[in-house]
């Protein structure tokens, strides 16, 4: 009797939730239901950082600097975690005044004025600091691939926090800053489509990585000899992590729980799926067999080419992407690497940044209804999308270039970028960091 008690109050209350947060709908009005969606995807997209990136890209570098790769993603997501609360959340979401277009000011510094209460749109402001934080913390991550194994520790601290500031930030502004808390930025207000950080995420990391690559200098013995990656079972179950977190970096990106975001989490795994598959048979066609980390990079490219896209296509959409992620990427890999003989060593740019930049044109064209999207800007058309979604990605593209060159520039000229040559060859887990991933 008890337990059915019991379990009569806990399907009362089950159904009083779902009916207030039916009848929650307006922008007055905290929303149960989306609420709990946003902060399970924050959640998910957390994961993919820690431990889902580290993991993937641990895997992927020789065993002697394993650990400093883990050690450069967690760390980052403690450093950007603080500036996000000290500044950076008010630089992307706040209220700018006259500058708003720009950046978002100072209005929000150490989330002053947001209290329990506070809501953006229909969910506490709070859990939308939280969600928006953890791609914060994702985007500089990112860029390690590019510098693993050659970097100093402190040079990467003090690039992530730069980099936030003058590049993350502002984009992020520009893009998504005219959304649920103020008058926005300018290239959203042009009809710039972004939908979960082709361009905010993808582009501005990829550039900024092929732009440290560069600048760094290829590991050593790059290119003749490239040692294969010490852990590809690693790489495994950090891409996993990554493909679940990101039900929770295309999906939560909804900011509802409705039926947009159900077709952002189908599109995106679609996607993932055929990007996959399709990296798995050109690899099998040109070097006769297919190799766990090949298709794990192929499924990351099609996560990468989506995430644009996947609030604004249908299912024809998330095929398309996941086709253009898996056939562009795999040859923007084979030409940065083996044609240009630039070490982007974890393949950032020909991944993230070709992938982000691949679905936001993508975005342009399976949107319209007629291939089963969910309809184009008023009063526009395939082809003047097209030029809107080509002329953010150049913009978001020199903006991260240039500003990263001046970041890396100075960095290299005041405590260095790069670790001794001795510190390189012993490897950096025990230079840099006293430990060792493994002993044997």
């Amino acid at each position: 009797m008890i337990r059915n008690i019991g379990w009569s109050a806990g399907l009362g209350g089950v159904l009083l939730l779902v009916a207030s947060s039916a009848f929650a709908q307006d922008g007055n009005a905290l929303n149960g239901a989306n609420t709990a969606w946003i902060m399970t995807s924050t959640a998910l997209v957390l994961f993919m950082t820690l431990p889902g990136l580290a993991l993937f890209y641990g895997g992927l570098v020789q065993a002697k600097n394993v650990l400093s790769v883990l050690m450069h993603c967690f760390a980052i997501a403690c450093l950007m975690s603080v500036l996000w609360l000290v500044f950076l959340y008010s630089f992307a979401f706040g209220d700018g005044g006259a500058a708003n277009a720009l950046y978002g000011g100072f209005g929000k510094v150490f989330l002053r004025g947001v209290g329990a209460d506070s809501l953006a749109g229909d969910i506490p402001e709070t859990v939308f600091f939280m969600f928006q934080m953890t791609f914060a913390i994702i985007t500089p991550a990112l860029i390690v691939g590019a510098f693993v194994e050659r970097m100093k520790f402190s040079a990467m601290l003090w690039f992530t926090a730069l980099w936030a500031i003058v590049v993350y930030a502002p984009v992020a502004h520009w893009i998504w800053g005219g959304g649920l808390l103020s008058d926005g930025g300018w290239l959203g207000d042009v009809g710039v489509r972004d939908f979960a950080g082709g361009l905010v995420v993808h582009v501005t990391a990829g550039v900024s990585a092929v732009v440290a690559a560069i600048i760094i200098g290829g590991r050593q013995g790059f290119p003749k000899e490239i040692t294969p990656p010490h852990s590809p079972g690693y790489t495994m179950i950090g891409a996993a992590m990554l493909w679940v977190g990101w039900f929770g970096f295309n999906g939560g990106s909804a900011l509802t729980s409705d039926g947009a975001a159900g077709m952002a989490i189908t599109v995106t795994h679609i996607s993932a799926a055929i990007g996959a598959l399709v990296w798995m048979v050109i690899e099998w066609v040109q070097h006769g067999r297919p190799s766990l980390v090949g298709m794990v990079t192929g499924m990351v490219a099609g996560l990468a080419t989506i995430t644009p896209a996947s609030g604004f296509v249908g299912p024809l959409g998330g095929v398309a992407c996941g086709l253009g992620g898996g056939l562009i990427c795999y040859w923007a890999t084979q030409t940065l690497k083996h044609k240009l003989y630039v070490d982007d060593s974890l393949d950032v740019f020909a991944v993230h940044g070709v992938g982000g930049a691949t679905g936001t044109l993508l975005t342009a064209v399976f949107a319209a209804t007629a291939l089963g999207g969910l309809g184009l800007a008023e009063g526009a058309s395939v082809g003047s999308h097209l030029w809107v979604q080509a002329a953010g990605i150049v913009i978001v593209a020199v903006w991260s270039a240039v500003l990263s060159i001046v970041i890396l520039k100075a960095l290299d000229a005041t405590i260095g970028l790069r670790v001794a040559r001795d510190v390189e060859t012993e490897g950096l887990d025990i230079r840099e960091h006293g430990e060792r991933g493994y002993h044997w």
